[in-house]
């Protein structure tokens, strides 16, 4: 008896893992809410801003998130 209920209760939670996997295959994935193209200009203009200034490492790093983000100055 306890072998039967076992497996029932094996075979309930495949079923129920599969219909919740195709569920969510089912769904379209969202748009991106960014350009990518957009993104990438700003990114590489921030990094040309950034050999300007002469940045390198950490400052570097910091100053082309804050850029991207439009927080730099």
């Amino acid at each position: 008896m306890r072998i039967s209920t076992f497996v029932s209760a094996i075979a309930l939670g495949v079923l129920i893992s599969g219909a919740a996997y195709a569920l969510d295959a089912a769904s379209p994935a969202p748009a991106p809410s960014v350009d990518v193209a957009a993104k990438k200009v700003k990114s590489d203009e921030c990094y040309k801003e950034a050999d300007v200034k002469g940045l390198h490492g950490k400052e570097r790093k910091k100053f082309h998130r804050d850029c991207v983000e439009g927080k730099a100055k």
